[in-house]
């Protein structure tokens, strides 16, 4: 008997918050692998704030998810057949595989990966897009250098958690911006920041006043809104402004919300500057190692939100990122 492999599709351009009614539940036959192609059974799905924006039909540096194709995802997935000379049943491989139980691939995009030294959920998260993105974000763009003090916005996510450990491990100053006092002991007690703003209950300029008197050197954005115009304000003499994303703004039905404070880029000669982590995709390899060497002493903590079910649960897991919901990188793990 032929098994189904079950999927969600984008049905309908979101317009605000993604609702029940724009995705589509399907499912499909397992297609047969052929020649230089390989079956993977889905193992764990990574679930990511930039995937609001794909489902937006406007230009960005991905195209966007057309209506009635499957939702573009990460995965972990284990090969069960091929006919791919590289990929063999039982490897297990990373790739931008999609919301879905099943793939056929034929290898383009995909890597190997072992699981007996992390799980998969890593290699989605500290080790995978998000981890990557903290290190080139902070180390290339932020152009990080020991003793500076620097303040990272959507601090408890699964980017945020990574780059404040990395500023830690270069000898830095470390701000986290969070949401709840449970979040700001975390990143405190845990991760070992210096100090944490709870955005919810506290002022977040007199904080940022507080916190960093002597200005902030990088400014790690993942969130946008108000609480880049409130880092605006506190910048160093040449400080950088990394822009990595801006969750405040993904569910927005008006136009995004710019910073109104930008002349104190002109005022401190600082820069913004946002990057795709996909830029440096050459070097993946590199950040690896360095983020795998600071796990295995102790220097970064892994923070995972791993929820376990199936396919047909990702819609409502998903919306966990925009209630703030996750504690590091959040993943759907397949029963």
């Amino acid at each position: 008997m032929t098994a189904t492999n079950r999927q969600i599709r984008l049905a309908a351009r979101p317009v605000g918050e993604v609702k029940p009614e724009d995705w589509e539940h399907r499912g499909v036959p397992v297609e047969e692998p052929g020649p230089g192609r390989f079956v993977g059974r889905t193992l764990a799905i990574s679930l990511d704030p930039a995937m609001r924006g794909w489902l937006d039909d406007r230009p960005s540096y991905l195209p966007p998810v057309g209506i009635g194709e499957v939702m573009r995802a990460g995965s972990v997935v284990e090969v069960t057949a091929s006919g791919h000379p590289d990929f063999q049943p039982g490897d297990h491989v990373v790739g931008t595989f999609g919301v879905q139980e099943y793939v056929v691939s034929d290898g383009r995009g995909a890597l190997k990966v072992d699981t007996s030294l992390a799980p998969p959920s890593t290699y989605l998260g500290a080790l995978g897009m998000p981890g990557m993105t903290a290190y080139f974000g902070l180390l290339d763009v932020g152009a990080l250098k020991e003793g500076e003090t620097v303040v990272v916005s959507g601090a408890a996510g699964a980017v945020g958690t990574i780059a404040g450990q990395i500023a830690k491990a270069k000898g830095c100053r470390v701000v986290g911006i969070a949401g709840g006092p449970q979040k700001c002991a975390m990143l405190t007690g845990e991760l070992g920041f210096d100090a944490a703003i709870d955005y919810r209950a506290d002022d977040v300029r007199k904080a940022l006043r507080e916190h960093a008197p002597d200005g902030i050197d990088v400014y790690f954005d993942n969130v946008g809104g108000d609480i880049l115009d409130a880092a605006l304000t506190r910048l160093a003499m040449h400080a950088r402004v990394v822009v990595c994303g801006a969750i405040s703004q993904y569910n927005n039905a008006t136009p995004v919300q710019g910073p109104s404070n930008y002349l104190s880029l002109l005022v401190r000669r600082a820069r913004m500057e946002g990057f795709v982590v996909f830029d440096y995709a050459q070097r993946y390899a590199e950040a690896a190692r360095e983020i795998s060497g600071w796990i295995g002493a102790g220097r970064i903590k892994v923070k995972e939100h791993v929820v376990r079910g199936t396919v047909d649960d990702f819609p409502e897991t998903f919306q966990m990122l925009f209630r703030g919901e996750n504690v590091g990188k959040l993943v759907l793990e397949l029963a």
